[in-house]
């Protein structure tokens, strides 16, 4: 811990150094040593941006910057901080999942958030099993486009917005760049990210290789990560081009499970598991064709197959049950192994056309989209009694399903520039699912033969008034629904029944808010929302003839959210004194969340339960976080505190489970730093603390993968990074 604090207070008379050697200031940038700091950039997305419409809208960019987020350890909480009232799960310290919520969405690998990256899903099935698998290094990403409310007029399945990271755009003044940074740290890190990049004649490129390592802040929590991304992009004219683009990522994790809540309190640093393994592989091919027929119509078609895997070999029973050898086998207990094998190919092509109407001008978008999803299910196998990561099985898949989605969509959202000042942008949605499930399950005794169609449109505007030339109002509202994922129409076993009249959930968004800039030191982004949630996916206990119970897959009830996102932050010295070499900003995000069921019931322990008045599991109160970042042409620092209010685990708001599977999260408070210093024109060096008070917490509870129960935060940990750009 000495060493920690030593370290900080190096960083900060290292600061102070460079402040002093300031020079050669100008109106528009300050000049440190041929460093420059830029103004502030924008925090909200403009009315149009490529083919896409966002005026009216809840919006939000980040950029990933050192020194303001811990970007080798892919740290959400960090890099999301400036965005209110995002929720963060962390199932481990090595970000080798993204798993965020908002507005009382489910935060399981942001399975309610539309995950793009260039424009594209990186979901493993968008419609029958959208959990995003697939994760990209952060010290990757330009910049993060958020849009939260009417997002699903644009882009389709989802509640909790929708979410595109943009990838580094190559240095096209060269043929040829490299830029390298390598991080070690706290219980073994190393994280190795190296990308080249440039431009010659008609041709160019970016790409990309990541390697993180690492043992984890647990017991047997190792894991080894790869990520690999290469961009090719064609100019064949003035007017268009063609891009192609792969990805991959994948990792192999030792899952260290859940802890009750005897043993977290005991000690949080433990771990009862040890043979638990689990590995997702995801590829993604994808070609982006753009086109300017003039300067006031572009045509955007992208296309994109996802393939790959997630694979599991776990020993399955209740956090308080140890795996260890059984007396009576003399080995251990068999294992289980479940797998997924997704495929899927995307098209989706998006024309913008600008033209006046009466004496201002007007944006009109439109778009088609198509995607067909399959996904080869195989859970419950009986593997072997090996302590590492194996597959094989000496009993075959107990479930075995064939699952696939195809949805087609149409959309049309046009800004009406009513004045220079007023604009009117409303927009509908026509979207058409078809699910498909055949295959056995319960140990292959019990077919599953499910089919349906659907489709229906969805209805959405949004109104934007220019206050001033820095100040704006918004308002939205805009449909919203979420197919029913495979999961909520697949029986587990012969007493579980299927709604066949199982309903999409469906409602709306609404925002209204206030943004902008007063003068050079205050920017602020402030608005209400309210979003209806209807027809929630769960589970019933019914009674057949012979008064047998049954599990009755079903849609259990409505739920809302309503609450308040503000954002503010001050500049302490450039907005009081633009000339000056340095700036010392303070901002802070600050969302409150009101989240509650209206009606509906759910199955606890064979008994239906009504639902009305509780807490929407996952969903806390307040979430605040605060930071201050200090600027100068070489230095970045951000000191970050986080706070988020105590939630449910469940929507039966269970206090208390001796397994630990379910129960209250409590209230935590973090501190995070930040720290990167440029040197030598091409040289930096970063250093970031987690948890830098060393706070006890965890930020869910879990009764499936890769629990059940407790999964504890990391206590403080650090990372330093060396890099070089040439």
């Amino acid at each position: 811990m000495k060493h920690l604090y030593k370290t900080l207070l190096t960083a900060a008379i290292t600061a102070y150094v460079c402040q002093v050697h300031a020079q050669k200031i100008t109106k528009d940038t300050i000049r440190l040593d041929s460093v420059l700091i830029k103004e502030s950039r924008s925090k909200n997305l403009p009315d149009v941006s490529g083919n896409y419409i966002f005026a009216g809208k809840k919006t939000n960019i980040i950029y990933a910057d050192p020194g303001k987020a811990n970007l080798a350890g892919n740290n959400a909480r960090t890099l999301f901080a400036q965005v209110p009232g995002v929720n963060v799960w962390e199932m481990d310290g090595a970000g080798l999942q993204l798993n965020i919520g908002t507005r009382g969405t489910d935060m399981h690998r942001s399975i309610e958030t539309n995950v793009r990256q260039n424009g594209y899903n990186t979901n493993s099935d968008v419609v029958g099993y959208p959990e995003n698998h697939y994760n990209m290094p952060f010290q990757a990403i330009g910049e993060v486009q958020y849009v939260r409310g009417a997002s699903s007029l644009q882009f389709g399945s989802q509640f909790g917005g929708m979410v595109n990271f943009k990838i580094k755009q190559p240095d096209t003044t060269k043929t040829f760049g490299f830029e390298s940074e390598q991080t070690v740290g706290s219980n073994r890190f190393f994280n190795s990210y190296n990308a080249i990049g440039g431009k010659a004649g008609k041709v160019s490129y970016y790409a990309y290789f990541d390697a993180r390592s690492g043992d984890g802040w647990r017991p047997d929590a190792a894991f080894n990560y790869r990520a690999y991304y290469a961009s090719i992009k064609y100019q064949f004219n003035t007017k268009g081009s063609l891009s192609f683009q792969f990805s991959r990522s994948d990792y192999v994790q030792q899952i260290a499970g859940g802890l009750t809540d005897d043993m977290y309190n005991a000690t949080a640093r433990q771990s009862n598991r040890f043979r638990n393994f689990f590995k997702p592989a995801i590829n993604i091919p994808a070609l982006i064709f753009n086109y300017n027929f003039s300067n006031s119509t572009k045509l955007e078609v992208t296309s994109h197959v996802l393939f790959g895997e997630r694979s599991s070999v776990q020993f399955i029973a209740p956090s308080n049950v140890a795996d260890v050898v059984n007396p009576a086998l003399g080995t251990y207990n068999p294992r289980q192994v479940d797998r997924d094998h997704y495929k899927s190919f995307t098209t989706e092509a998006r024309l913008l056309h600008n033209y006046t109407f009466g004496s201002v001008s007007s944006t009109l978008t439109t778009g088609l989209r198509y995607a067909n999803g399959s996904t080869h299910r195989q859970q419950k196998g009986v593997g072997t009694t090996a302590t590492d990561f194996d597959l094989s099985l000496i009993k075959d898949y107990g479930i075995n399903l064939d699952l696939n989605a195809i949805n087609y969509a149409a959309f049309v959202e046009n800004i009406f520039r009513i004045t220079n000042k007023f604009s009117f942008t409303p927009g509908v949605r026509y979207e058409g699912i078809k699910t498909t499930i055949d295959g056995v399950v319960n140990n292959r005794s019990t077919n599953v033969n499910y089919k349906r169609d659907r489709s229906f449109p969805l209805f959405g505007a949004g109104l934007q008034y220019q206050v001033s030339n820095t100040t704006q109002l918004y308002g939205n509202f805009s449909q919203a629904y979420r197919p029913y994922i495979y999961a909520a129409v697949t029986p587990a076993d012969q007493l579980t029944l299927v709604d066949p009249n199982m309903k999409d959930s469906r409602g709306y968004n609404a925002d209204l808010g206030y943004r902008g800039k007063l003068g050079q030191a205050f920017t602020f982004d402030v608005n209400g929302f309210f979003v209806r949630y209807g027809n929630r996916a769960g589970t019933l206990t019914v009674q057949d003839a012979g008064g047998a119970n049954h599990l009755y897959l079903t849609t259990i009830g409505n739920a809302q959210t309503k609450g308040v996102e503000a954002y503010t932050e001050l500049s302490l010295i450039r907005g009081f004194n633009p000339q000056s070499g340095s700036d010392l900003r303070l901002f802070n995000t600050l969302a409150y969340t009101r989240g509650r069921y209206t009606s509906g019931s759910i199955n606890n322990a064979g008994v239906n339960i009504s639902l009305k008045g509780n807490k929407i599991e996952g969903t806390p109160d307040w979430t605040n976080r605060t930071g201050l970042t200090y600027l100068t042409g070489h230095i970045t620092s951000t000191v970050l505190f986080s706070y988020v209010s105590k939630q449910f685990s469940d929507a039966n708001n269970t206090t208390f489970n001796p397994t630990g599977a379910t129960g209250i999260v409590p209230a935590y408070k973090l501190v995070d730093l930040a720290f990167n210093y440029s040197f030598l024109k091409n040289y930096h060096v970063n250093f970031n603390i987690n948890n830098l008070t060393d706070q006890k917490y965890f930020t869910r509870r879990i009764n499936m993968y890769p629990g059940p129960g407790i999964l504890p935060g990391d206590g403080i940990s650090f990372n330093v990074g060396l890099g070089v750009k040439l």
